[in-house]
């Protein structure tokens, strides 16, 4: 095993350009940021769940939660998302990084811990089953779940030096390592859409919860993908959302 404590490393803000407050709106009546949470806990290899937010005044609302739900919390740099992770990571002695962003209220922890358990097993700078290369994406936009060492953040947060490299926290590793390894599933699932960013993506996750959620977050990515193939017109929902570029 190449580490002691493996903990997963949740950005979140309340300043999302495209759906302001995202992770905090209702989902089953608890606020998305509480679904993340409780999705990622049932994860047998994390070792710490860290929230790491903002020192913006809008945000400490989520310090404060995150706290309250029994995980850990960080406040840093708005700007530099870069520096707030890392910095998180060190304060908590973390030694493999899991990084996972809070619209992803589906996320799989099934999927996170096969992913960690392909890097734990192999020699690889980073494993993902998302990433920079969208040719390499078989997962759906929601699931995405990067995995590397505290050791090759602390290079990325030291040498990053163009702004997106310091706003997206992994583009520098991407950008100067080979060996980055696309985790992927038997099945091509890409063309799912099942993250957060957008109020027609909020409709669809809704729907989802609406249909399988009965006060326990035991649904994983198989039952979504049934319950979406039966429901084609879920699916429109929001059918026209493009991703933001990274650049």
């Amino acid at each position: 095993m190449k580490s002691n404590k493996t903990a997963a490393i949740i950005q979140a803000r309340m300043g999302s350009t495209r759906l302001p407050g995202k992770v905090m709106k209702d989902l089953a009546g608890r606020p998305v940021l509480w679904h993340d949470i409780q999705r990622i806990k049932q994860s047998k290899m994390i070792d710490d769940i860290i929230i790491a937010t903002t020192t913006k005044e809008q945000d400490k609302v989520i310090y404060k939660k995150a706290l309250e739900w029994g995980v850990k919390a960080f406040r840093g740099s708005e700007e530099d998302v870069l520096k707030r992770y890392y910095d998180a990571a060190a304060k908590n002695d973390v030694d493999t990084v899991v990084r996972i962003t809070s619209d992803c209220p589906l996320i799989d922890p099934q999927v996170i811990d096969e992913i960690i358990k392909y890097y734990n097993d192999n020699n690889y700078t980073l494993v993902t089953n998302a990433g920079s290369d969208l040719e390499n994406r078989t997962y759906p936009r929601g699931l995405d779940t990067e995995v590397f060492s505290f050791d090759i953040l602390k290079e990325a947060f030291n040498k990053s030096e163009k702004k997106y490299q310091r706003e997206h926290v992994t583009p520098y590793i991407y950008e100067n390592y080979d060996d980055i390894y696309y985790y992927k599933n038997d099945k091509d699932l890409s063309n799912y859409r099942l993250t957060l960013d957008t109020k027609e993506d909020y409709e669809l996750i809704k729907a989802i919860y609406d249909n399988l959620y009965y006060a326990e977050n035991d649904f994983y990515l198989s039952e979504i993908i049934e319950l979406l193939d039966n429901n084609e017109e879920l699916l429109k929902l929001n059918e026209n959302i493009r991703q933001k570029e990274v650049k």
